[in-house]
């Protein structure tokens, strides 16, 4: 039987069981645009020129190597580092002798913005996020008893990347292991910090400068190390789909090719050890192909500049499963969800994979939760039997149409790109974190509408829920982190410490390598934040403009009631006080994930608030002042890394100290349920933890104003 006739069979089959309904109603629309239909053939194949291709081979689609996991399954990391580097270390050495197979270091939010500990802008951040990371005597205390000739270390660091790297460097020279024996990854991917992450430093054009500095250095000293990570995560965790995600961490990496280039660098010098770091979510199927489509982009993209070693071309990827799918209600639904993107990455030819603890939506995770985490990964490598086979799913009719889909569309966005000039520019004209952020609000608004499924949150809810065990990081942290800090300036030669840091000031001003200068400093016991200040002197600390955009929340909000009631009760509030309802979103602290303040920022602004959004990094003090001089009715507090129990009763103190306790204070984020009475003691009048629909917030803040108010 032919094709198709076989088809014609299937449509009065299916026909025939849709009542009437037509073929097309199982049709549906990705988040990406890609219409997908209930039935793929050798039809959706044709003409293709990603189907024909082998692992090992060019262009790379099935894999980046011929044997793929049938010789060696990827890599087990656990991204990890909480308070001190004395009891990361402990975790980290556990997790070796349990099955790890790699370290991928997770830093604290003052580390990440070269803040060091004793700094008064970080009083709520210091080991709350990641490990605290002062000197180099917390980088050997990190790594003590960890052969770091053996073990590949992988550190998430951008903002403070030259430093963090020295001490890591220097660390392993007084445990006697010689640069060109370190093995690892430092992200050293800026880009993405002004795309999404926001831990930068210093401003576009001398942050990529260090990029250049550090990719010429390792090539010359660091062979086995790779110099930069290309980060897609960060970017999917700000909200883009998958075309998105691949199609601007793609587009960061030319931008990356291009600056080495330009700092006198040949392709081949350093494009073998450029590796990515993508982000994978619940769209199983899609995130395989994504996976796919990214190899064969990256293969045509490197093609561009000519190179001679067919390493170059070669994508090898590190994936990390979703943060952002993680839900606080009914968490144990989480291992399910962190266990489904486990499996995407591995189908999708991941190199290395950290699947996320299931208590991180509320708290750093315990050592029972990692443990989960680490053994899921075990059990599919060794139990599922899905190694077995290179590229189990490739001739997929669904996964190569898709796969071709996505190389498709994102081909599409990144000759809008080039268009505007390459990344780097596109960046400066706000287009790709205006599109992240449209991604956002509309996901919000399925969600909130119980279009897009979240089983716990706005499907089969439970009525009571699970209390889970919750990793406090105590205040003492910080005090152990600058009793370290002061005991390293009494011992050290200051006066050399000193020549060495004008030396990295005068290097940044007249050029020479950064990361050279920085190594001699951090061997002398200069801090992270003295190299920081070093460089902040010629290169200045740069500040990003924000803005709210509007109508991506309510475009995508079908129920049109819901919407129209809330913005009822603004014009009411206006009739009454002669002002719309105003509210001031703030992130305070050095945590930089803004896809909540976004989302909420656009939310409010499209029911009828008057929306403030301040800058990232504010202190409570900043935010107090910014909402007295704004005249506010409410602040709304972001919380994601742990500050909340610090940041925001000093925040309510500053508002009482200008004379402004009349504003009604709310917070909303990552915040434990157990420390919900603490708060409300400190005299926050609303908590709004994840999963809760923006309507629902926005409907209760009205109610305290109506109250207060009206």
């Amino acid at each position: 039987m032919t094709l198709h006739k076989e088809m014609k069979q299937w449509e009065e089959k299916a026909a025939k069981e849709l009542r009437g309904k037509p073929l097309e109603s199982l049709n549906w629309e990705t988040p990406e645009g890609i219409t997908v239909k209930p039935i793929y053939t050798a039809e959706d194949l044709a003409g293709l020129d990603t189907v024909n291709t082998l692992s090992g081979l060019a262009p790379y689609l099935r894999g980046p190597t011929a044997s793929m996991y049938a010789n060696r399954p990827w890599t087990i990391r656990q991204y990890a580092g909480f308070a001190t580097a004395k009891e990361s270390n402990e975790f980290y050495r556990k997790n070796l002798a349990a099955g790890q197979t790699g370290l991928s270091v997770a830093f604290d939010l003052a580390t990440h913005r070269g803040y060091d500990s004793d700094h008064p802008r970080v009083s709520g951040d210091v080991g709350k996020a990641g490990v605290a990371i002062d000197s180099v005597e917390d980088m050997k205390i990190l790594f003590e008893g960890i052969p770091l000739d053996k073990v590949s270390v992988s550190m998430t660091m951008n903002g403070a990347v030259l430093p963090v790297l020295a001490g890591y460097i220097v660390a392993a020279e007084e445990q006697g292991v010689l640069q060109k024996q370190l093995a690892g990854t430092i992200q050293n991917d800026i880009l993405k910090e002004f795309l999404t992450r926001n831990t930068y430093i210093y401003p576009p054009v001398p942050s990529m400068r260090i990029v250049s500095d550090i990719i010429a250095y390792c090539s010359k000293h660091m062979p086995r190390y790779n110099t930069v990570s290309i980060s897609g995560y960060h970017i999917m965790e700000a909200g883009a789909d998958s075309v998105l995600q691949t199609a601007f961490t793609l587009a960061d990496g030319k931008e990356y090719i291009r600056a080495a280039i330009d700092a006198g660098l040949n392709i081949d010098d350093f494009a073998p050890r450029l590796s990515f770091f993508f982000g994978v979510g619940m769209n199983f199927f899609m995130e395989i192909a994504m996976l796919r489509a990214a190899r064969y982009l990256w293969h045509e993209i490197v093609g561009e500049f000519n190179p001679a070693d067919p390493r170059s071309q070669v994508l090898r990827t590190h994936v990390q499963t979703s943060g952002w799918s993680l839900t606080q209600q009914d968490p144990y639904n989480n291992i399910i969800r962190t266990t489904l993107e486990a499996l995407a990455a591995a189908l999708g030819g991941t190199q290395s994979l950290h699947t996320n603890s299931f208590d991180e939506a509320v708290s750093l995770p315990t050592q029972l939760s990692s443990r989960v985490a680490r053994n899921t990964q075990i059990i599919i490598q060794e139990e599922s039997q899905v190694c077995r086979v290179v590229d189990p799913l490739g001739g997929s009719y669904y996964i190569e149409a898709l796969t071709a889909s996505i190389i498709r569309e994102a081909k599409k966005i990144m000759d809008e790109i080039e268009e505007l000039g390459g990344m780097a520019r596109a960046i400066e004209t706000g287009m790709p974190k205006l599109r992240i952020e449209e991604s956002a609000a509309r996901r919000q608004a399925r969600i909130d509408q119980g279009k897009d499924t979240i089983v716990g949150v706005n499907k089969y809810r439970i009525d009571d829920e699970i209390p889970i065990e919750v990793l406090d990081i105590p205040a003492s942290v910080r005090d152990e982190q600058i009793a370290r800090i002061e005991d390293i300036r009494k011992k050290r030669d200051n006066d050399a410490v000193q020549k060495a840091l004008e030396s990295i000031t005068q290097t940044a001003e007249k050029g020479g390598n950064l990361l050279e200068r920085t190594i001699e400093a951090i061997r002398l016991r200069a801090t992270v934040g003295e190299v920081s200040d070093a460089m902040e002197k010629v290169f200045g600390r740069y500040t990003a403009a924000t803005r709210v955009i509007s109508g991506a929340y309510s475009s995508e909000y079908t129920d049109s009631g819901v919407i129209e009631a809330l913005r009822k009760r603004t014009e009411t509030f206006l009739a009454k006080t002669g002002r719309r309802p105003r509210q001031l979103v703030t992130k305070m602290g050095q945590d930089g994930h803004d896809r909540g303040i976004k989302v909420v920022a656009t939310a409010y602004a499209d029911i009828g608030f008057d929306v403030d959004i301040s800058p990232m990094f504010q202190t409570p003090e900043e935010a107090a002042k910014m909402a007295v001089e704004n005249d506010v009715h409410v602040v709304g507090v972001s919380s994601l890394a742990a500050g909340h129990k610090t940041l925001v009763p000093e925040l309510i103190t500053r508002l009482r100290e200008m004379g402004a306790d009349d504003i009604i204070v709310v917070v909303g984020g990552v915040i434990p349920p157990v420390d919900y009475e603490f708060l409300y003691e400190k005299g926050v009048k609303g908590i709004f933890g994840p999963g809760t629909a923006v309507t629902d917030s926005a409907d209760k803040v009205l109610a305290l104003l109506e109250e207060k108010y009206l």
